[in-house]
């Protein structure tokens, strides 16, 4: 019983694939047609039967209207026949699938020959005997007979074979009314690619840029699987044809990646949805490789996995960050869900579970012409967000630029305040300071006084005492001479003459006249040295000090240096030689003196210093004056201890002093360096330990009006 039923299933099948199919009968009047029901089809998986080989293979039927003969690599024989009971002799036989690489027609002529007519993108579009895209064949065929065709197919990429007969007028009538469509919807593209290109050069952001970028890759995608790019762009360029319908997919998924990365900012709002589709582009990257490499099954198979893998990972991400609430999520998810209908809409067909109409033909070319404008608003919608945002950011600038401007008035304020206080202080400081310094210089001028006073009272001393003690013994001399003289005034009164001026010859033998003589002229030359002593005292006094001459004067800076030796002398150690060495040196304009305080500071401190050596020697102040460059030097040189580079640095600086504490002020060689400076002139220190100190002093021959 089993073996009779599988002879009988197995004789069924035998007798379906022994039958032919049923030949397309044209009638006068007859619309354009679709032939898949009248079509047979044989797959030579060697690719090497040829047509003798093939006609007499089993044909099989397809078993629906648009043979869908998915991606393969075999080649694909369909058998049709035609009986053509109209009055017309020439039809037209399209196949609307223009991606075929190569497509040929044998057509059985009565004589049992086959006449070939090749096309296909492996051959230049101009060997194609109607200018079309679509594979469009003449047929030659007289009324009322049939003829016997096969079809010869190869192709790289998803095939169907969409195949229509008619007349010529009916076939161009369809073509322009797809051409009409297609060029609506070119025309969108463009539109939204110039308008968003004016937004890019108004904005400069790069989201419209990519966004051009894409949309012109999504309208060369659509015109190379419909052959306008072949028709128009290369149509003498096979090998472009060929490469063309992955490489420009490829370009167009990668432009749409970028420009979603950068439309929803995933890099910003949703990290793990931009790795996702960097990972996509990376796969839209690897390809390049099998397409270059001319293995087209594997790049289209590869292609289409990475596109059905970013239409729900694309779908996915929108969908998160439209949950999150970002708005342009929004916009974006409602563009791309009519795009995926689109191309879900366009799969089933290929699949063969839509049927092939007029609906699921246009519907890719619909989803992305809607997705391009719902884009395009959303981009429009972008500039309102960044105006918004804009506004924000500006007003929340203005909040803190207020908040900024009080706080900045506070610290201001505090600030103010706080250096009032600090103002007030310093001037309390400053005032003080001033004080302390009046009192220090009031000190420093009274202890020069108290030496200028020394000095003037150790050298007045010795000329008045000279003068004191010449005084009483010349009042002695002078009381005997009025004795001498009393006596001779009594003479004529004396009765006794000459014994009167016998008494006074003794008296005057008894006083020594003679030596009273003598003495008075020696007493008397003695009190005027005393006085000429003095004057000449108060006279240097009167150098030294210039209390006259408070401008600028032309003076002998010898006469200063003098007259200051003289005032120190009582404070020049026993074993100090002050050595003079002046050259020639002309009288100089200055003030004196505040020139001659110069000479009293620097010679007093070159005395202090020789009397600290503490040592039993000779010791020399040598002072040494010439002419240098123009300039008066005048040289100070002692044979003290010295300095060291460290004090040295300081000895200008106010208050600094070596001296115990009480014993100096500090505050003379600051007046010193004041002095020079104010006379525009400079001095120098030649100073080491143990090597004594020289100060070197030079001033210009005429002070300049800035002294003062």
């Amino acid at each position: 019983m089993f073996r009779f039923i599988a002879l009988l299933l197995l004789a069924i099948l035998g007798y379906q694939q022994l039958q032919a199919a049923p030949p397309f009968v044209y009638r006068n009047n007859m619309p354009l047609t679709r032939i898949g029901k009248y079509l047979e089809i044989y797959t030579d998986k060697t690719n090497s039967l040829d047509i003798n080989a093939v006609s007499r293979q089993s044909f099989s039927s397809p078993g629906e209207n648009v043979p869908n003969l998915q991606i393969t690599s075999y080649t694909h024989w369909v058998r049709f026949s035609i009986t053509n009971e109209s009055e017309l002799k020439d039809l037209l036989l399209e196949v609307e699938y223009p991606t075929i690489d190569d497509i040929t027609l044998y057509e059985l002529l009565p004589d049992s020959t086959y006449k070939t007519t090749r096309l296909g993108e492996f051959t230049s579009y101009s060997n194609r005997p109607v200018d079309h895209q679509n594979y469009i064949f003449p047929l030659h065929q007289p009324p009322n007979t049939t003829r016997q065709y096969y079809l010869r197919v190869i192709a790289g990429e998803q095939l169907q074979l969409p195949i229509y007969v008619g007349t010529r007028d009916q076939v161009s009538e369809k073509n322009d009314y797809r051409e009409l469509i297609f060029g609506l919807y070119i025309g969108v593209i463009l539109a939204m690619s110039f308008y968003n290109l004016f937004l890019y050069i108004s904005t400069k952001d790069n989201s419209y840029l990519t966004y051009v970028s894409y949309n012109v890759f999504v309208g060369l995608t659509q015109a190379t699987l419909q052959g306008y790019t072949f028709r128009f762009l290369y149509p003498d360029s096979p090998w472009i044809a060929q490469h063309a319908t992955v490489l420009v997919p490829i370009l167009n998924g990668l432009t749409a990646l970028l420009f979603i990365q950068q439309f929803l900012l995933t890099k910003q709002y949703y990290k793990p949805g931009h790795r996702l589709i960097n990972i996509l582009i990376y796969l839209y990257l690897g390809c390049f490789i099998p397409a270059l490499m001319n293995e087209f099954i594997i790049a289209q198979i590869w292609v289409q996995m990475v596109v059905g893998a970013a239409a729900v990972s694309v779908f996915y991400v929108s969908l998160r960050m439209s949950l999150k609430g970002y708005s342009s999520a929004r916009f974006f998810l409602i563009a791309w869900s009519v795009f995926l209908l689109s191309v879900l809409v366009f799969v089933l067909r290929n699949a063969n579970v839509l049927p092939y109409n007029e609906f699921t033909y246009y519907a890719l070319q619909i989803g992305s012409g809607m997705e391009a404008l719902l884009l395009s608003f959303a981009l429009a919608y972008k500039i309102n967000l960044f105006k918004a945002e804009a506004l924000r950011a500006s007003q929340e600038n203005e909040h803190l630029v207020r908040e900024q401007n009080i706080i900045l008035e506070e610290k201001v304020t505090q600030r103010t305040e706080e250096l009032q206080t600090s103002n007030e202080e310093l001037n309390v400081a400053l005032k003080n300071l001033k004080e302390a310094q009046t009192q220090l210089v009031e000190r420093e001028k009274m202890a020069s006084l108290g030496q200028l006073t020394a000095g003037i009272a150790h050298e007045i001393n010795n000329p008045i005492n000279f003068v004191t003690s010449n005084i009483k013994p010349l009042k002695l001399d002078i009381q005997d001479i009025r004795s001498l003289l009393d006596k001779y005034d009594e003479l004529p009164n004396s009765p006794d003459i000459q014994g009167t001026l016998k008494e006074i010859a003794a008296y005057k033998q008894q006083i020594d006249i003679d030596y009273i003589h003598e003495e008075i002229s020696s007493l008397i030359k003695g009190i005027e040295d005393g006085a000429s002593r003095t004057s000449e005292i108060v006279r240097g006094l009167r150098t030294f000090s210039r209390l006259d001459e408070s401008d600028v004067k032309s003076v002998d800076l010898h006469e200063g240096i003098d007259s200051t030796l003289v005032l120190l002398k009582n404070n020049i150690p026993s074993n100090v030689k002050v050595i003079k060495d002046y050259g020639s040196l002309p009288k100089i304009e200055c003030y004196a003196g505040k020139i001659n305080q110069v000479f009293m500071n620097i010679l007093t401190n070159a005395f202090n210093a020789i009397k600290t050596n503490n040592q039993d020697r000779e010791e020399a102040v040598t002072i040494t004056t010439r002419e240098e460059n123009g300039l008066a030097l005048i040289s100070i040189k002692d044979t003290g201890p010295g300095m060291t580079e460290q004090v040295k640095q300081k000895i200008f600086d106010p208050f600094f002093t070596t001296k115990d504490v009480g014993e100096g002020t500090g505050l003379g060689l600051s007046i010193v360096f004041s002095i020079i400076e104010k006379h525009n002139g400079r001095i120098e220190v030649i100073t080491a330990p143990d090597k004594g100190a020289e100060f070197i002093i030079y001033l210009p021959m005429s002070v300049t009006a800035q002294a003062s």
